[in-house]
């Protein structure tokens, strides 16, 4: 997650075993394990904190085409245990732009995939291709749809 063709920029992987955060040296580099994630995952771009939903206008703008492209940051939130504590993994823009619909999929995978308990899924590149496929071929576009194709989802894992 994150442009990880940028030369010392930050990005993120989803391991099996945790997220991986890849930074300009490899004494920042970071792998969290999915346990130590308590409460879900939420998502910002553009700000650390914006002030109404996950996307502040720097957010916006950096996917548009021209000096702006590219330009900020996206930051995944967590609250953390052993020990108790917030935090940000930051990553570098990717230049392509994303519109509001795939980031509000983006953000309902992680919200509710955190809510069932089943982080660990998203480290399972097999069923990440497949949650990604599932919401791009559905194009759920109110929340009432994005949660039955999530609860879905989440009901096929289990099994």
């Amino acid at each position: 997650m994150g442009d990880c063709f940028r030369p010392g920029g930050h990005w993120l992987e989803f391991r099996p075993d945790g997220i991986y955060q890849h930074a300009r040296t490899p004494s920042e580099e970071l792998l969290m394990p999915w346990t130590r994630i308590m409460l879900g995952i939420g998502f910002s771009l553009g700000a650390k904190c914006p002030q109404r939903g996950s996307v502040s206008p720097v957010g916006v703008i950096g996917g548009l085409p021209g000096p702006w492209q590219g330009v900020g940051r996206g930051y995944l939130h967590m609250t953390l245990r052993h020990p108790y504590e917030d935090w940000l993994a930051s990553f570098d823009r990717h230049p392509r732009w994303y519109p509001m619909t795939e980031l509000a999929q983006f953000e309902a995978l992680l919200v509710h995939t955190g809510a069932a308990k089943e982080l660990h899924r998203l480290g399972d590149a097999d069923w990440l291709g497949h949650a990604v496929g599932r919401l791009k071929g559905r194009h759920p576009r109110t929340v009432r749809a994005l949660r039955k194709v999530m609860s879905e989802l989440l009901e096929q894992a289990e099994t």
